[in-house]
């Protein structure tokens, strides 16, 4: 079976060669999201619950273009530039995963793409 391109208006398109998410083998992997509007193309500003809001929105876009949705979510990687915004990602991210949170790694990193803040990636079942 051969993987197959995800793309959804409703997220950021691709800021390089890569796929918005790839459908291969009963699973969605999501490229990583920073906080960019898809309406506006800007990085949100704001504070850090903001951008994570924005991110899982743009998760779920890539999701639901692929027919999967947030609760089929397995992993996840939560990338901050900061580890001090780890708290208030937290409390965010926990509204988008309550019911069986995903496996997840959150580490904290020299830099992002557009020097972004945060960036997460998930993998999701089909």
């Amino acid at each position: 079976m051969k993987p197959e391109r995800v793309s959804s208006d409703s997220a950021p398109k691709a800021i390089g060669p890569y796929s918005q998410g790839i459908k291969a083998k009963g699973f969605v992997f999501c490229s990583g999201q920073i906080p960019i509007n898809p309406n506006t193309g800007e990085i949100v500003s704001g504070s850090i619950t903001d951008q994570t809001r924005q991110i899982l929105s743009n998760i779920k876009a890539v999701l639901e273009a692929a027919g999967s949705s947030m609760d089929r979510v397995v992993k996840c990687t939560v990338f901050l530039k900061d580890m001090n915004d780890f708290s208030e990602m937290n409390a965010e991210y926990e509204r988008w995963f309550s019911d069986i949170p995903p496996a997840r790694a959150a580490v904290e990193v020299a830099r992002l793409p557009k020097d972004a803040s945060i960036e997460i990636e998930a993998i999701a079942l089909s």
